[in-house]
């Protein structure tokens, strides 16, 4: 008898529209569908006309349940895995589950769409070229900052989810143990109340102090550069000014001597360029 296959079926992480169209067929024509939460994931079928039977696999049954999955891909029931929201597996459930599948040589079939940790990236306007990403930041404080000593030489751009109540005191940690780096808050991505805050983590700590932050979050940091300047973003953007002025050389062709000349990583001399050809383009139409 030939087995079922195990799909791994990404979901929106907000807006059910996000969701691609190879996901709703695969939802549609597997025999069943198990989901961290099925409350949840009916909102979602129900809104695609997918009736496919549902049944629960969670962090508290995983152990359990993905024998009973396992047994019917074996009798050649194709299944597919959705979390709450987002790719399976990361910071969900269903690293198990896929574990045991590989090693009863059941076949695995990813199908992939939103995750949280990218999106945030999208918005940052922080490096995305290589990125690490850590999960949500321990829960208490000692861990946290423990944690975040362990990471402080981290040159890759960071990435990290934070539960909304604790958002200011990691906030806080960060600012402490990391030092002065740029920051973006992403809150409630993809849905009505979308936001992302960049910034210090002192401006950041700020917007948000006082407030009832709602909502689920993901925190990009900026990486650790040992051969970081002191230079400000004032004093790159005054010298772009005057080489400008003085030179017939491309934008391109500034940024790049700036760099050299000032030693500061191209792209952080590219972001506060834009950023001050930007003011003057608003300033000037205004």
């Amino acid at each position: 008898m030939k087995q079922g296959t195990l799909y791994i079926v990404a979901t929106p992480i907000g807006n059910l529209e996000d969701i691609t169209l190879r996901a709703i067929r695969v939802l549609k024509e597997v025999g069943m569908i198990a989901a961290e939460d099925t409350r949840r994931t009916r909102v979602l079928l129900d809104a695609h006309g997918i009736d496919t039977p549902l049944t629960s696999l969670h962090d508290h049954n995983e152990l359990k349940k993905s024998e009973y999955l396992i047994s019917r891909l074996r009798e050649g029931t194709d299944i597919a895995y959705v979390s709450d929201a987002g790719t399976p597996g990361i910071s969900d459930p269903g690293y198990l589950f896929v574990n045991h599948a590989i090693a009863q040589s059941i076949k695995i079939i990813p199908v992939p769409g939103p995750v949280a940790a990218v999106a945030a990236l999208n918005a940052s306007g922080l490096p995305m070229d290589s990125f690490v990403f850590f999960g949500f930041l321990p829960s208490r404080r000692t861990k946290r900052r423990q944690f975040l000593e362990s990471v402080r030489e981290e040159p890759k751009t960071m990435v990290f989810y934070e539960s909304p109540n604790r958002l200011v005191s990691a906030l806080e940690d960060i600012r402490e143990i990391l030092g002065e780096r740029q920051i973006a808050v992403s809150r409630e991505l993809t849905k009505l109340y979308e936001e992302t805050l960049r910034g210090t983590a002192d401006e950041i700590i700020e917007s948000f102090r006082g407030k009832r932050v709602k909502g689920e979050i993901t925190i990009v940091a900026s990486g650790a550069d040992a051969d970081r300047s002191t230079v400000s973003p004032e004093e790159i953007r005054a010298r772009f000014h005057e080489t400008r002025k003085d030179s017939a050389s491309s934008t391109r062709d500034i940024i790049n001597a700036l760099s050299e000349e000032m030693n500061v990583p191209r792209k952080e001399v590219y972001r506060h360029v834009l950023a001050f050809i930007e003011e003057e383009s608003h300033d000037e139409s205004s």
